[in-house]
């Protein structure tokens, strides 16, 4: 369902009175192409950390999640030591679970064999799309699939070479965030944008 928020504009979600950042988000980062490896290894983290969780929980502790994990350098957070990652457990401002917060050193790691042997994460990941956008034309968010024949594929790749928390669902709302997708929805100002 697409809301009308206070700026007058459609949008297929963050619309909502006092969620303004969510509002942001949408309207500056979501389904835009995204070909910086930096900003792609961010996403890919996040994304990640918000299995089980929603969306929304994740997107206001960004800012901590960037001080935690050096502003996802992947070099650094590949580099990231035991105790640095146990002191992280500790951290109340991100998720604290042992499990994604070990997975973000593990998926720095094999992000960066990936920058080796593609030359850089943006050629490997975006040519499960062949090197544009898939772009849908749903009337309405509920038509929007949870996963692909592309999320599939991807996932798949991601957990072959060792990464972790990249289920088909979780690499689909990745593609979705890094544009790799565009599943704004035909009534919302950003579907032609």
């Amino acid at each position: 369902m697409t809301m009308v928020s206070s700026d007058k504009k459609n949008r297929c979600f963050g619309g909502q009175p006092g969620k303004e950042f969510y509002a942001e988000y949408h309207d500056h980062e979501w389904g835009i192409p995204v070909h910086d490896d930096q900003h792609l290894f961010e996403m890919l983290i996040l994304e990640g950390a918000q299995a089980g969780l929603s969306w929304e929980t994740i997107l206001k502790r960004r800012d901590a999640y960037r001080e935690a994990f050096h502003n996802f350098d992947p070099l650094k957070v590949a580099s990231m030591s035991d105790a640095e990652l146990n002191t992280l457990l500790q951290n109340e401002k991100i998720i604290r679970n042992r499990l994604k917060i070990y997975a973000a050193r593990q998926n720095a790691e094999v992000f960066l064999k990936i920058q080796q042997e593609f030359g850089s994460f943006d050629s490997y990941i975006w040519a499960f799309v062949k090197g544009q956008p898939l772009i849908n034309h749903w009337k309405c968010s509920e038509n929007v699939p949870v996963t692909t024949s592309e999320s599939d594929a991807l996932s798949k790749d991601l957990k072959k070479r060792g990464m972790k928390f990249v289920g088909s669902t979780i690499i689909y709302a990745y593609m979705q965030a890094v544009g790799l997708v565009n599943d704004h929805t035909s009534d919302c100002w950003r579907y032609n944008a």
